[in-house]
């Protein structure tokens, strides 16, 4: 947790900085080669648990977005699969937020 701390600190101290004028060619490069790699790990994670939820898929013969409806509303029951069926479905949420976020045009 105290490097996350000390990431978002120097995030904020570069965010200050450039709210107040601030402009650098190298730190701009710097930020886009960033986020151009934080999207393809993304993009690998995201084909890794779709390999998952496929798999999930298959064997139940549901759509992932239908099993979760489903699941949450306690009509499957509580078999091991089926807990890590919706973990393995909310980190492909999560993952799907975080790409779009990472492929927002205003960046």
């Amino acid at each position: 947790m105290a490097i996350q701390t000390n990431t978002l600190d120097k995030l904020q101290v570069l965010e200050a900085i450039y709210q107040k004028g601030y402009q650098s060619d190298i730190a701009n490069r710097v930020f886009d080669k960033l986020i151009e790699l934080e999207r393809n790990i993304a993009q690998r994670n995201m084909a890794d648990i779709k390999a998952v939820l496929q798999s999930f898929e298959t064997h139940y013969q549901m759509a992932s977005d239908d099993f979760f409806h489903r699941f949450h509303k306690g009509k499957l029951g509580d078999d091991a699969d089926f807990f890590e069926w919706s973990a393995a479905y909310d980190m492909y949420k999560s993952i799907l937020n975080r790409l779009a976020k990472l492929s927002d045009e205003s960046l």
